[in-house]
C-alpha cells in the first residue's frame, strides 16, 4: 500500500521522473526498424500511455495496465486527444491479475520499469502470468533495474532469466545505467517459445 502511495503522490504532483513521454528506443527499433508486424501489444505498468498511445499510432491493438488510477485517466484523455482511443484498452489493474482480466493473447508484451518494483515473493507469479499473456512466438520487452557492486537494487540478470524459463528464450540483452538514478539496468528481449509451468 506504501508503493502505491508513492506512486499516486508523484503522478499527483507531476514529479514521477520515469514518466518522460518518450518512447523508448528499443522499442521504436522493435517496430520501425525490425517492422515487427502489428498485433496485440500489452504494456504492463503503463503510466500516463505514452507507449501504448505510440503503439496504436502504428497500428497496434494496444492494452495498457496500471495500478495507480490516476495515470491510466491521463492516459485515456492522451488517447482521445491522439485519435487513437479505439485502438487502446486502459485498464486500473495489478498486473499480477492479468489471468482474471481474460484478456487474451498478446503479440508482444512490455514491462518498462514494472517488475524490479514488486517484491521477490510475488516475481514467479508475475512470470507465470506474462507467459500464459504472451502468444507463442510472441516477444517480451523488459526494461528492469539491476544490481551493481554501488547500488544493489534490481534484479541480477541470471535470477531474470530462470525467472521466465521455459516459457521464453532470452535472445537479447542490453546492460547499461539508469539515467534517472544511481542504478544499474538492463533491457531484456524474451521469446515466447517453451511451455509454461
Amino acid at each position: 500500500m506504501i508503493k502505491r502511495r508513492f506512486f499516486w503522490w508523484e503522478y499527483l504532483t507531476g514529479k514521477a521522473r520515469w514518466d518522460t513521454g518518450i518512447t523508448p528506443p528499443e522499442i521504436v527499433d522493435l517496430i520501425e526498424q525490425e517492422k515487427l508486424q502489428p498485433g496485440r501489444a500489452l504494456d504492463l505498468g503503463c503510466g500516463t500511455g505514452t507507449n501504448v498511445i505510440y503503439l496504436a499510432r502504428h497500428n497496434w491493438q494496444a492494452v495498457g495496465i496500471d495500478y495507480v488510477k490516476t495515470p491510466i485517466c491521463a492516459a485515456r484523455r492522451k488517447a482521445r486527444k491522439a485519435s487513437v482511443a479505439d485502438k487502446t484498452t486502459l485498464i486500473h489493474a495489478n498486473v499480477l491479475d492479468l489471468p482474471d482480466l481474460n484478456l487474451g493473447l498478446f503479440d508482444l508484451v512490455m514491462d518498462i520499469g514494472c517488475l524490479h518494483s514488486l517484491p521477490k515473493s510475488e516475481l514467479k507469479e508475475y512470470a507465470t502470468a506474462i507467459s500464459r499473456s504472451t502468444e507463442p512466438g510472441g516477444l517480451f520487452m523488459l526494461y528492469s533495474f539491476r544490481p551493481t557492486p554501488q547500488n544493489q537494487r534490481g534484479i541480477a540478470p541470471q535470477i531474470l532469466e530462470s525467472l521466465f524459463l521455459p516459457a521464453f528464450s532470452l535472445t537479447w540483452s542490453n546492460l547499461g545505467k539508469d539515467t534517472a538514478s544511481s542504478s544499474g539496468s538492463a533491457w531484456y528481449r524474451f521469446e515466447r517459445t517453451g511451455t509454461i509451468r
